[in-house]
């Protein structure tokens, strides 16, 4: 693990012996976490082999160590869960919305006593630092099981008429970047509107959504209300076209959802799609600068820049933009990178040799195209899947990295020097999930944030969620809204 000094804008920061300030490793036990050598699919309240037998092996990112091996999912498992769903619709649909409410209590109540145990488990499987997991993720995990647990004896209350129905089978396929908490937005709202659940998880994160399998079983939800199939590609293509579905909830690439907008496309199949993002994160000359700059630094390298909505294109005002860069990269100087386990840890692994080599492609182009290219000096860890947090400065809308989402701690900075212009250039891209304005004056915030074509646009701050708070995407981030009342609306017959 690499460790780096605390710094000040005057230097190195000194201990009472004069010496440099280093922060000795505090890990996280692992022992918190019993791992099994192997996991089955999760079907109608059981866990079972695939048809085929087949299996994978989970990897941690940070270490290469294999994990676990879990049971790889096919086209005759989906079937099996769909129907298995399709048994336990009518029953639950039926339940009163206070008694859904009770299971939905029970699960938040569960993963609230399990956090610690989740969230190690979770930076095992995805490599991000634990101090995320443990105070970002599954915080969140929970408040979105209590949320729609609140809103289930309520849904005639909710805008959508005065009886709104259940779909009925929802096929559900999450990332691996965030891969609890994707699981809870989708889940969450689909119970609490009374659909059951077949949900892939991705294939480099599968623990987590097997161990909220144990959490159902624990929370005594009935057999086959949520199904959870890991699996690759062809598990998730076979369960977004299957004929038995009524509803397709996916996050992931815009690739990948454009692929099963095409298969749904003339099906009664209700569709939500959350997909990439190019965020802007525009600061104007009279923003609060040294908290702008913990702004973009959230924005960029929160979770090691993995975030569909990060902020990965700078917007600075040109008469600041060597102000704000300086402070940015001696901000980025503090930053620690190596194992995810340690509490001190602020840069984590990338989750996968695959998305490593993109991060790594992008970045050559970038250079390639005449960008300049400037990385935080750190050392890397000699295994796992590692990228020093990077900023490109002297970057056009032409290039590559201003263009395409890099999914990775890679920050393009880009100058403008009127509001009109910030507004052009942010909205200059196929992507419309997500952007970010720094200014001191609430007026400036408005009128640009009414002209940006994002879904979220955050003010003097960024990455901040609530599960009451609506989020999705415009253009080629998708369409659709999970979070809030508006997420309930995606899993109703509200015609």
């Amino acid at each position: 693990m690499a460790e780096m000094s605390e710094t000040t804008s005057g230097g190195t920061a000194k201990d009472a012996f004069g010496g440099p300030f280093l922060y000795a490793p505090a890990p996280e036990s692992r022992a918190v976490v019993d791992l099994a050598p192997s996991y089955g699919l999760f079907i109608d309240g059981e866990f079972t082999e695939a048809a085929d037998g087949q299996v994978f092996k989970t990897l941690s990112p940070s270490t290469e160590e294999v994990l676990s091996e879990v049971a790889r999912a096919g086209a005759e498992d989906v079937d099996r869960a769909v129907k298995a769903a399709r048994r336990a619709f009518g029953p639950w649909s039926a339940l009163p919305g206070a008694e859904r409410a009770k299971y939905l209590f029970r699960i938040a109540r569960i993963i609230q006593e399990r956090s610690r145990e989740l969230a190690v488990l979770e930076t095992l499987d995805n490599g991000k630092p634990i101090k995320e997991t443990r105070d970002s993720d599954l915080p969140l995990v929970a408040a979105h099981f209590f949320y729609y647990a609140g809103w289930a004896d309520k849904l005639a209350h909710a805008g959508f008429g005065p009886d709104p129905r259940p779909l009925g089978v929802a096929a559900q396929v999450i990332p691996w970047n965030f891969p609890l908490l994707m699981l809870a937005w989708k889940i969450a709202p689909a119970l609490a509107a009374g659909n059951t659940v077949v949900l892939k998880p991705a294939e480099t994160t599968p623990l987590s959504a097997l161990f909220f399998a144990d959490i159902c079983r624990s929370a005594g939800l009935p057999k086959g209300v949520v199904n959870i199939l890991p699996g690759y590609g062809d598990a998730g293509a076979a369960l977004t076209a299957h004929p038995d579905v009524d509803k397709v909830a996916f996050t992931g690439s815009t690739a990948v959802g454009k692929e099963i907008a095409r298969t749904v496309a003339g099906t009664r199949k209700k569709l939500t799609l959350e997909l990439g993002g190019k965020g802007a994160n525009i600061v104007f000359d009279d923003a609060p600068l040294d908290q702008a700059v913990e702004g973009i630094v959230s924005g960029i390298f929160f979770n090691q820049g993995q975030v569909c909505c990060a902020g990965s294109r700078l917007l600075v005002q040109e008469s600041v933009a060597e102000e704000v860069v300086d402070a940015l990269k001696r901000r980025l100087t503090t930053l620690r990178l190596g194992d995810p386990l340690d509490k001190n840890t602020d840069i984590g692994a990338i989750n996968s040799a695959e998305q490593l080599a993109r991060i790594s492609e992008l970045t050559d182009a970038g250079e390639a195209e005449g960008a300049e290219r400037w990385s935080a000096p750190c050392e890397l860890p000699s295994t796992g899947h590692w990228f020093a947090p990077t900023v490109f400065t002297h970057v056009t809308q032409a290039h590559r990295i201003a263009r395409e989402e890099i999914f990775g701690p890679v920050l393009s900075v880009l100058t403008f020097r009127t509001p009109a212009e910030a507004v052009a250039k942010a909205n200059n891209t196929p992507y419309g999930l997500s952007a970010g304005i720094w200014s001191e004056k609430g007026s400036r915030i408005l009128a640009v944030a009414e002209k940006l074509r994002a879904g979220v646009v955050w003010a003097n701050s960024f990455n901040k969620f609530d599960p009451t708070s609506p989020f999705g995407g415009y253009k080629e981030s998708g369409h659709g809204r999970e979070g809030g009342r508006h997420g309930l609306e995606a899993y109703l017959d509200v015609r």
